[in-house]
């Protein structure tokens, strides 16, 4: 899918006036369609001007897919709008990796990190070289990631919040990793909590949360989700 207008419904959220957000899931190397939503999102703030923009990125920028390093450069490059991204399991998984610990090194190969080295033209077999071969800026991107973020009626987390926790309260674990008792959950988080890390084919939007990875890496489209005042709608590619 290439794009199409947005068609706007109810949200169970809401965000101040003029405030608009654009929330896209779990990338997974998928550069190209990343690349489709950014410039879906500029025709967007061009076509209907007068909001004060902010994109927030989910999480799991890399592995599996075919272009993890080109994601990476998409996201240390200019942005549509003004940008938050936040941190996802893959990407803690890489950093454990690099420690040195052969252990994390083999857990984050089984993971998909083999595409990821790839990408970067490093050699999967060759742990003690994979460092150096990180661009720079790829670099500052991974150091700069956030665990979670906050705007008006909702939250950004990767993977969702533990229920019955306070948001800053929350673990990086549970941030980054968790589906259960979460996904199942029928509690008011105090939040509309915007999340991705359990892929499904299309959005899920439930009275309590919005699930957006919609399996881009396993042949589904990279979702936006659009967020207005007390509406909702999507952007694919």
């Amino acid at each position: 899918m290439t794009g199409r207008m947005i068609e706007f419904q109810s949200a169970p959220g809401w965000l101040p006036r003029k405030r608009r957000v654009y929330a896209i899931g779990d990338i997974h190397g998928c550069a190209r369609q990343l690349r489709d939503l950014h410039r879906q999102i500029r025709a967007d703030l061009t076509a209907r001007p007068g909001s004060i923009p902010l994109l927030v990125h989910l999480g799991d920028y890399i592995d599996r897919g075919p272009d993890s390093s080109g994601v990476l450069e998409l996201l240390a490059g200019k942005m549509p709008a003004p940008t938050i991204n936040l941190r996802g399991n893959h990407e803690i998984a890489m950093a454990e990796a690099l420690t040195g610990d052969a252990a994390a090194a083999t857990d984050w190969l089984v993971a998909g990190g083999e595409a990821t080295l790839q990408s970067w033209g490093a050699d999967p077999k060759a742990p003690e070289t994979w460092s150096a071969q990180i661009p720079a800026s790829h670099r500052t991107v991974l150091a700069r990631l956030d665990p979670y973020h906050e705007e008006g009626g909702y939250a950004f987390a990767h993977a969702g919040i533990r229920p019955g926790i306070a948001l800053r309260a929350q673990s990086e674990h549970d941030l980054t990793t968790i589906r259960q008792p979460f996904l199942s959950s029928e509690a008011d988080h105090g939040h509309i909590v915007v999340h991705g890390h359990t892929p499904k084919f299309a959005p899920e939007i439930r009275d309590n949360r919005i699930g957006i990875d919609t399996a881009a890496v396993f042949g589904g489209p990279l979702t936006c989700l659009v967020l207005e005042e007390d509406r909702l709608g999507f952007l694919y590619a």
